[in-house]
Parts: structure tokens; sequence; C-alpha cells
């Protein structure tokens, strides 16, 4: 059974390579990252008022990078389930020897290992965020910021992506699951955009800060602070739709 999770990861994985989907979401990501990296960079070595205490901030806590991050999970995950059952493969995949969780796991993981391939070029960005010392091997800037950063990427992305996956598993059509998905994570994005004057102690607000990402991301993954409740909700998020997934796999058995 590990022999065919692994055939089945890497036939998804590569499969990547062969979508030119998956080479416009590269292409995209990096253009806009490093566009950001740029203004980044402007403000780093600005002087006076238009200086900026916290770099990952004006390249998480964007409003460009969430418009251009929202379309991404979906697009990587539309076509791992929906496309299967499309053609028809998804029977034979599920009469192989191979268990349903197994299935989605295989997919699942391949995905996310895409989409960490995604963010592998930015780590050449993170000497100059941290203005390292090449001689002494030591940062000049504080580094922590830059790490809580991308462990937020890697729990948010971790959550979208499973939210897409268990989308594609119930439709047929990849454009469909596409569209499902992005209205959803649309809900998890779009309280990051509007801010209402609220009472920071109020429930509305506690509420709101705690469902939208960019908010976790402007106002405490970027300046090094790791809040435990963000956390939880990726990971119970991601492990709540990836049972929902399999379930949904397991109820086609009974039909």
């Amino acid at each position: 059974m590990m022999r065919a999770s692994w055939s089945l990861f890497r036939r998804e994985f590569l499969a990547y390579f062969l979508s030119p989907i998956a080479y416009v979401v590269l292409t995209v990501f990096l253009v806009v990252t490093g566009h950001l990296f740029y203004l980044t960079l402007e403000l780093l070595t600005a002087r006076g008022h238009r200086g900026t205490e916290w770099p990952m901030q004006v390249m998480l806590g964007d409003e460009r990078f969430w418009l251009v991050f929202l379309f991404i999970p979906p697009l990587l995950t539309m076509r791992l389930l929906a496309e299967e059952r499309h053609t028809g493969t998804l029977e034979m995949l599920m009469t192989a020897p191979i268990r349903d969780w197994q299935i989605v796991l295989s997919k699942y993981l391949a995905c996310l290992a895409f989409y960490g391939l995604l963010w592998l070029p930015t780590l050449v960005y993170v000497p100059i965020l941290v203005d390292l010392d090449w001689q002494t091997g030591k940062a000049r800037i504080d580094p922590w910021p830059v790490l809580t950063s991308y462990i937020g990427v890697l729990g948010a992305g971790a959550m979208f992506l499973a939210l897409g996956l268990f989308v594609s598993s119930l439709v047929r059509s990849q454009l469909v699951a596409a569209l499902v998905s992005l209205v959803l994570s649309l809900l998890l994005i779009v309280a990051g955009f509007w801010r209402p004057e609220l009472d920071s102690a109020s429930f509305t607000y506690q509420l709101i800060h705690f469902f939208s990402v960019p908010l976790h991301f402007s106002r405490d993954f970027t300046r090094g602070q790791i809040d435990t409740r963000n956390l939880v909700l990726y990971a119970t998020a991601t492990l709540f739709f990836l049972f929902l997934t399999v379930r949904s796999l397991e109820s086609r058995r009974w039909r």
C-alpha cells in the first residue's frame, strides 16, 4: 500500500509540470512577490518616514498579495478529484489496492509539495530582508519575523488546499471546483480588506480577526508573533476538510 501511495503521490506531483496552468500560477506568483519585494527593498533603503519597521508586512500584509493568493489554491486543487470523476478513472482508482484516506493524503501531499515549491525561489530574498552580513553570517535585522511569516504561509496554504481538495471531490467540472473553492476561500480573506471601525474588545472584532487570514499576517506573523489560535484554526480546518474528502470518497462506494 505504501508503494501505491508513493506512486500516486509522484504521479500527481509530476502532473503539475505537464499542466500550463501550473506554470501560469508559478509565473504570476513570482512576478507579484518579486514586485512586493522590490517595494520592500525601497522602503528598507528609504530615509525618514518612508521607512518600514516590519519588512515582511509590506510583502504579506499587502492586499495585492492576497488577491493573487486567493486564486492559487483553487487552481492547484481543481483537477485533483474532479478530473478523476469526469474521466471515470476515479472508479478504477477506488478499486485499486489502496484505501480512500491514502488516495486523499497522496493527492493532498502532492499538491502541498507543489505549493511549497512556489515559495522556494522566494528564499533568495531572505538574506536581504534580514540584512545578512556575509562575512560573519549574522543578520543585522531580526530574522524571526521572516521565519514566522513562512510558518504562516505554510499553515494557511495547507488549510486552503484542503478546502479546495474537498470541493474537487464533490463535482465533476474543474471549472466549477475552482469557482466554488474561490468563493469559499474569499470568506476567509475578504474580512482582511474590510476594516470597520470596531472596538478591539468587541465580539464582532474578535470574530473577524479570528477568521480573517490577511489580518493574521498583518498583525501577527509578519511582526514575528505566533498566535497559537491561528495555527489551531489552520490545523483544525485542514484536518476537517481532509476528513470530509475521505467521507466523500467513501460515500461513492455505496452508490
